[in-house]
Formats: C-alpha cells, structure tokens, sequence
C-alpha cells in the first residue's frame, strides 16, 4: 500500500474509531474532507477504491449475525439476533457518511463525491455497493418535502443564470440574447432547490405559453419571433428538462418538477388548459438504422417502398431536411416512430429513455413531429422528429398506475391510427 493509501485509511479509521469523543471524530472527518477537495480525479478514484475495498460489509460479522439468527429459538432472542444482522450488514463507510454530517456544505459534498464514484462503479461489486450506499443516503437528503420549487426569471441572480446556461441540457443556449428570449413574458422557468444547495438547481424546467401544441423546437426558440401574450395562450409547452446534478443520478425530480410547475402555471395562469411536453426522441435514428441493417425490407413490412428513400436519410441524416422527400417520408416515419415507442426492454418497458420518463410520469403520447428540430443533434438522434407528451391531469394517476403494473403505454387517437398502419 502506498503511503498517500496508507495515511486515508489511517484518517478513515480515525473517523470511525467508537472509542474516540464524537465530537472529534466529526472534526476529524471536516479534515478528511478537506484532503478529499485537493486531490485530482485520479486522486480521488484511489480514494473511492481503498474506501469500497477495505470499509465495505464484513462478511464475517454478517455470518455470523446470519449464525445468530438461525440458532435464535424465542421472540427476544430472534429481534436481538435481527438488531445485530442490521448492524452487520450496514458497512464503516456508511457510518463515515453520517460523519460527514459535520461538513458544513455536507450534501453537496456527497453529491460531488458521487459524481466521482459514478465514473469508476462499474469496475468492481465493491464499488456498485459502494455507490448503492451513497445513493441511498442521498435519496434521505432529497426527500420532496425538503425541496422547494422557484421561478428563475431575468431578474435572478447573475451567477444563477450563469449556471442555466452552463448546466442547460437539452438546447444549448447559444448567448445572453438567447437566454432573455427563453425567459420573457411568454415563457417561464422552474427550478428545484434544496436548502443545504442553495443556489445550486437540482433540475430545470423550461416552459413556453403558446396556443395550440408546438410541433417546432426551432420556432420556439427564434430570438427574432414577437413575443407573445401569456394572456392569450392555452397551452404550455414544457421544451427542456435538465437535471445538471450527476452525483444525483437515480434520484428522479421530474415528477414533483413538472407537476408542481403545471399546477403553479395553472393557479397564475388559470386560462391554460393543455400542458405538454414537445421532447426529442433520442434512440429513433439508431433504432430504425440498425433495424434496417439487420432485417432489410422485413422490418419496414408496409413502407418497404420508401426503401431508397429511408437508405438515403440514412446515409446522409441532412437529406430529410429537403423538403419534397421531406414531406413523402412524413407519415412513414411518423407511423415507423409510433412503432419505435411500442418496442420495449427486458423488462417490459420502451427502450426510448425520454418516454420512460414521461410515461411513468403518468404523461399520454399525444402527436408525433417531423422536421420538429433541425438541428444537428436533432437529425442525429431522430432526423428531427419530437414528440408532444401529454399531461392531463384527469388520467395521470391512471396512466402512471397502469404503465408501472401492466407497462401499458397510455397513447392518444392518433398514434394508434399511427400503429395500425404499420
């Protein structure tokens, strides 16, 4: 063991040793903090690999817990030998995270240290359970009750909107011009907070006040458009959802976000009467690529004479933003993306992230665009097809009850006719 390896586990030790003031503990683990802050990444990867390694569960301990349990023959002797299994199985670095309570910035400590663990978990068991223990303790911290939701206006705080443009995920924000456009009086913009991160979104929400449901991310976001009169709007349009914490991965805010912005937007705004999303379809050019590599003209069944056409827009993803091929590839693809949402994982569920997400949310697929976004991660990702995802609040405990017990996919009119013409 290195000396650096040897002087960490020498503090980690310290922070845990039971015989010592607890008062002193804590501090010592502000200073293994601190230590922790100056190292480089790599540093820090040595750190998380010497911490699942050595103060992870004790096999032992838990054998023998196990042992106890088993041999138990009465109430008192089971719930004792219950009691000491619990404590066997609750491994040292648990116990160094509640230490670290004593760091004044304690949950964005943990929340950066995660975002380090991230990158290396997958390396060794040790590691995922390492980072199933973090996770676990930050999901404690971001309970909804401790969250607060506030609207991030062009009055907010310059730092504040400096990391709007920094952490937006979704559309790029190109300059200050882009960025008052997206926060003028036609539009809105929510952010959740925790006041132990203040200062610092936790997730992001970026609304439009339109008539009608958008079917163009790029008219939505021309700095040039007149503005309009949130009077006069009956739709919100929900465009960009970021969540810029990566040490809060597994963590879901997109839930109590959009609910709690749709129910603000409803109380200030009593008029509106849609709320939807107009969301990018990340997987769909990969999926029908690769469908066609390996399946040919089987795999397109009833749109096998657009061939050429689809192998064009393939082989050059710009192709489809000409406009004659454009609109004859229209309803072929929007009937192959009504597909697209209905092809699931292992588990039952879509194998687009973005409709996972909103589907659980209890959202309804509403309308498929093409030529929704031109912009180059558009035509990468889905030749610049979006789709409206729906949430309307008379079925969303229904859709989300019936997608999470019978992955039933809660889908508008329109895309079934979609799917029953393919």
């Amino acid at each position: 063991m290195s000396k650096e390896a040897e002087g960490w586990r020498a503090a980690i030790m310290a922070c845990l040793d039971a015989s010592g003031s607890e008062v002193v503990s804590r501090l010592r683990a502000v200073e293994l903090a601190g230590t922790w802050r100056r190292l480089d990444r790599d540093g820090r990867h040595r750190f998380l690999k010497l911490l699942a390694h050595e103060f992870g569960p004790q096999p032992e301990a838990i054998e023998q817990a196990i042992a106890l349990w088993q041999i138990a023959d009465k109430t008192g002797a089971k719930i004792d030998a219950q009691r000491i299994l619990r404590r066997a199985l609750r491994p040292p670095y648990r116990r160094l995270f509640t230490q670290f309570n004593a760091v004044p910035d304690r949950v964005k400590f943990l929340v950066d240290m995660r975002a380090d663990l991230l990158g290396i978990a997958s390396q060794s068991p040790e590691l995922r359970a390492l980072d199933d223990a973090l996770l676990f303790v930050l999901r404690s911290f971001f309970d909804f009750g401790f969250l607060e939701m506030q609207r991030i206006s062009w009055d907010s705080p310059a730092t504040l909107l400096e990391k709007l443009v920094a952490y937006e995920a979704v559309h790029a924000i190109r300059s200050w011009e882009d960025l008052h456009n997206r926060l003028d009086s036609d539009r809105r913009c929510y952010a959740l907070f925790h006041p132990s991160m203040p200062g610092e979104p936790l997730a992001f929400v970026e609304v439009a006040l339109v008539r009608g449901l958008a079917d163009s991310v790029q008219r939505l976001l021309d700095e040039d458009a007149p503005v309009g009169d949130p009077a006069t709007a009956d739709t919100a349009i929900f465009y960009s959802i970021s969540s810029p914490q990566k040490g809060l991965r597994g963590v879901s805010f997109g839930e109590h976000l959009i609910r709690g912005a749709a129910r603000t937007l409803h109380r200030d705004l009593p008029h509106l009467d849609t709320f939807a999303t107009l969301s990018p379809i990340p997987g769909f050019r990969v999926w029908l690529k690769t469908s066609l590599a390996r399946m040919g003209n089987s795999f397109l069944a009833g749109e096998s004479s657009h061939r050429a056409e689809f192998d064009k827009i393939v082989a050059d993803r710009e192709a489809v933003l000409d406009e004659p091929l454009a609109e004859r590839l229209a309803e072929p693809l929007r009937r192959l993306c009504a597909r697209y949402f209905h092809v699931t994982r292992s588990d039952g569920s879509p194998i687009d992230p973005v409709a996972r997400f909103h589907l659980r949310n209890g959202a309804c697929i509403e309308a498929i665009h093409t030529v929704a976004d031109t912009s180059a991660k558009g035509l990468r990702q889905s030749f610049g097809l979006m789709v409206n995802y729906r949430y309307d609040t008379a079925s969303l405990e229904a859709n989300q009850e019936a997608f999470e017990t019978e992955r039933r996919i809660a889908a508008a009119p329109d895309i079934r006719a979609l799917l029953a013409g393919t």
